[in-house]
């Protein structure tokens, strides 16, 4: 890819695979969720998961803070994801409390096949031989598919219930879309600057879209 066009590489890939996209940001769970008619046992199963793959992401989220430390040429990246794994304690404690409330035991949870998957995934982003720009591209995706979702729960003429109300909150309010947003800036800049990796970044993101649309199937129970 030229240089000139690398700077807006993601916006190509948002317009490239729309349809992906859409069907991760805009998922079956996620309009059940803002119609209202969610039905208990699948957000329960999400919510599970989920538990188990944030603390995955934590130490992938680790592991991008220290390429960044390495290899980035702007020292407000380290900010940006030093920020976003301070708000993994508050997440986590989030989860916890909920499960709390719908009485999941938490350290009984079996990993489904995709959460292993998923997890496995991350993983594999966390080699050495994964530069700073590829993780930093799967780190505004997996970020963004959850902000994208849950904005659009919030969003005029939803039926949200008021128990799943602060759920929603959590990924779809403001900051956390500035937060997505600025992820997205680190990523497009780093692509521009390694244009002779935007291609390997575009089969990862497509790889977590794959697994983000698995994901929200597994909630329902899904093989």
């Amino acid at each position: 890819m030229e240089r000139g066009n690398a700077e807006a590489a993601i916006d190509t890939w948002l317009r490239k695979h729309r349809l992906l996209y859409v069907g991760a940001t805009r998922h079956r769970f996620i309009l059940d969720i803002r119609g209202g008619v969610v039905d208990l046992p699948s957000f329960k199963r999400w919510l599970a998961q989920d538990y188990i793959f944030v603390r995955a992401f934590v130490a992938f989220l680790a592991s991008v803070l220290v390429k960044a430390w390495k290899e980035s040429d702007v020292d407000s990246d380290v900010d940006v994801i030093l920020g976003g794994i301070a708000a993994l304690n508050d997440e986590i404690a989030w989860f916890k409390n909920q499960a709390s409330k719908y009485s999941i035991a938490l350290s009984s949870v079996i990993p489904h096949q995709k959460t292993l998957d998923y997890c496995r995934f991350l993983e594999s982003l966390m080699r050495s031989e994964v530069g700073y720009t590829e993780a930093m591209t799967a780190c505004w995706a997996i970020e963004t598919v959850y902000q994208e979702s849950f904005r659009y729960c919030l969003e005029e003429g939803n039926r949200v219930p008021e128990e799943l109300q602060e759920a929603c909150q959590r990924w779809g309010n403001e900051e956390f879309g500035h937060y997505s947003e600025a992820l997205k800036q680190i990523a497009n800049r780093r692509l521009e600057k390694e244009s002779d990796v935007v291609d390997e970044a575009e089969v990862i993101f497509l790889g977590i879209l794959e697994h983000e649309i698995e994901f929200w199937n597994m909630s329902y129970g899904a093989v």
